[in-house]
């Protein structure tokens, strides 16, 4: 008799173990480590990307990153509890997500109950539910039939710890990396658009001037000069702009700066708005004028600055009373 309670009571213990109810500290313990470093990873690459130039090497490294690390958070949360019948945060809390009859769930009941908790967070309830639940079912829980249970000792994976200890830190350090990557790339930007604006306003004026300025003695050789100061993309309109000159009756253009300001600037390009006067004609005819111009400068292969595009904005006028 005394060997039959002994083995009834052992039963019993046995079978109040399996089906004990994960408590609530514990759920949340296992949720955090299983998402919480995944979203920490992905909100600092999101923002990352938005430093970076959109489409350089750094926005596809982020946006890989990003991918690589929702794929596997889908894997732990709804793959690997299929096939071990935990995730990394639940192993380590000893908890598992099974039916209301004990049976494993499978990936489709679990990417169900993934979006039912869109209707815990919503309502904020659904997550605290838990606390006062008879079976401790959060909302997600009770759409799904599925219940959290405390994971047999026995079936424990080994060296869990170490591999949540891994998983934690390459969280970290993708994090400080991003950060790292975030900094290095605006601050490179700054010091570069800071050089871009120097070099600008030393650059940018004469390379106008010159573009144009001309003297119908040496019109071929100074409208070469003028298109060797321009980019691929502009040197076929001022080309057909120079042909326009020629064929008409030119006479001496000469411009210089006399105000300028840099609207924008970046490591390579740069856009300028410029007051220019001039003189037009010899004497005793010649013309003074001025003009407003917008000129955009882009850095060529050899690091040289070239006119990229040029935007009249007040076309060339009398200055002063216009003799």
């Amino acid at each position: 008799m005394t060997v039959v309670v002994e083995e009834t009571q052992t039963t019993g213990i046995q079978q109040s173990s399996r089906n004990a109810l994960a408590p609530w500290p514990s759920r949340v313990g296992a949720f955090a480590l299983d998402v919480f470093p995944g979203v920490a990873v992905i909100a600092t690459m999101a923002l990352v990307s938005r430093t970076v130039p959109s489409g350089a090497v750094w926005w596809w490294i982020c946006i890989s990153v990003i991918g690589v690390v929702v794929l596997v958070m889908l894997v732990n949360r709804l793959l690997l509890p299929t096939i071990t019948g935990w995730s990394l945060g639940r192993a380590l809390l000893g908890v598992a997500v099974v039916r209301r009859d004990g049976e494993a769930t499978g990936p489709w009941t679990l990417l169900l109950r993934e979006l039912a908790h869109l209707l815990d967070t919503a309502s904020v309830v659904g997550w605290l539910w838990p606390l006062w639940d008879s079976r401790r079912r959060t909302f997600a829980d009770l759409l799904l039939r599925t219940e959290v249970r405390r994971l047999e000792p026995e079936k424990s994976p080994p060296g869990i710890r170490r591999w949540s200890m891994i998983a934690v830190s390459a969280a970290a350090g993708l994090c400080l990396a991003g950060v790292a990557t975030s900094y290095g790339v605006v601050y490179s930007q700054e010091r570069g658009a800071e050089q871009t604006i120097a070099q600008i306003k030393t650059q940018g004026p004469k390379i106008v001037a010159q573009m144009l300025t001309y003297d119908p003695k040496s019109l071929d050789a100074d409208f070469a000069r003028a298109r060797s100061l321009a980019t691929d993309k502009y040197r076929g309109q001022l080309t057909v702009q120079q042909d326009v000159v020629k064929n008409k009756n030119p006479v001496i253009n000469e411009y210089w700066v006399t105000n300028n300001s840099v609207e924008s600037a970046s490591p390579d390009r740069a856009t300028m708005l410029m007051f220019m006067q001039g003189r037009r004609g010899a004497d005793p005819q010649v013309r003074y004028i001025s003009a407003t111009v917008r000129v955009t400068f882009a850095k060529d292969d050899d690091d040289h600055w070239r006119v990229d595009d040029l935007t009249v904005l007040t076309k060339p006028r009398p200055s002063g009373n216009g003799k």
